[in-house]
């Protein structure tokens, strides 16, 4: 592959005739992507085994070659169409890799599981799916995740599978309601969600504590590991959240989400941007050439 993009550097194009489907755009896309991956291994193990528009898209829009293979790696382990690839690069998933987010997994879950807990979380998680304004109330914005239950379980992450939201179980003949209830299959555990619209609070998470102890009691199997809750917040403060799961017991994350913003202008966020345009273009030149030359052989 590096050899023949190599040698399409310097042969004129009157020179080759019988090849086709090298229009002048996938030309260029084909120097990019021999000029982005010197390195044949990294072509052989990564680049080579994604589709051509999904490398097409990810050398517009990503330009750091590490966070670029990091995309590609996610795409091969999980099979991402390129629709659900740029729907990630967009939304800078690569930035909000759970390494942010404060936990206490290493304190409450044995490795391998505490890192791989601790991979499941975004930081922030992105909501701009929704159509709510930052004052969106907690039920609210539950109903809204529920509506955009696809969307939701995209930005959660592969691997979580919805159980129910307002959740109820029952505590010496209480009733107690969960927002959301997960279930995580690389994790082999349930997943407590809990949704608050204000900042972080030391008692939430004592009421996770408590959420994540009824689940182990009341749903937990032999085969399942320990549940998991997530707390997703407006906003957090780190000595707050640290102090507050210094000695909890249960593994307990702290995330934040993002809405959105309020939106004075109607059509703001609702428009592409000029880059989003000329990918766009770019990427649909490159199918219509394609397809041109597909029509010419046949």
């Amino acid at each position: 592959m590096e050899q023949f993009l190599s040698q399409l550097k310097s042969l004129p194009i009157q020179q080759r005739p019988e090849m086709k489907g090298f229009s002048r755009t996938n030309l260029l896309y084909m120097r990019l992507f021999a000029e982005a991956y010197p390195d044949p291994q990294i072509v052989q193990q990564l680049a080579g085994q994604i589709p051509w528009f999904h490398n097409c898209m990810l050398l517009d829009k990503v330009k750091d070659s590490e966070e670029r293979l990091w995309y590609i790696q996610e795409t091969i382990q999980h099979g991402w169409s390129r629709s659900v690839l740029t729907q990630r690069v967009e939304s800078g998933l690569y930035r909000r890799q759970g390494e942010g987010a404060l936990t206490n997994f290493n304190q409450t879950l044995p490795q391998p599981q505490s890192d791989l807990a601790q991979q499941i979380l975004r930081d922030p998680y992105n909501f701009d799916f929704l159509s709510l304004g930052p004052e969106a109330q907690e039920r609210e914005l539950e109903t809204a995740l529920i509506q955009h239950i696809r969307e939701f379980l995209l930005e959660m992450g592969v691997g979580f599978a919805f159980v129910g939201s307002q959740y109820s179980i029952q505590v010496s003949g209480k009733e107690y309601r969960l927002d959301l209830l997960f279930y995580h299959f690389r994790l082999h555990c349930f997943v407590v969600v809990d949704l608050k619209t204000v900042e972080f609070e030391p008692e939430f998470s004592g009421k996770m504590n408590f959420y994540v102890s009824a689940v182990d009691d009341l749903l937990r199997s032999p085969a399942d590991n320990p549940t998991i809750g997530i707390i997703l917040c407006k906003t957090q403060d780190q000595t707050v959240v640290e102090y507050a799961l210094r000695d909890v017991a249960k593994p307990i994350g702290i995330s934040t989400y993002q809405l959105k913003n309020a939106l004075p202008e109607p059509l703001k966020g609702n428009l592409p941007t000029i880059e989003e345009l000329e990918t766009q273009l770019n990427i649909l030149s490159v199918e219509v050439e394609a397809g041109r030359d597909i029509e010419k052989q046949d």
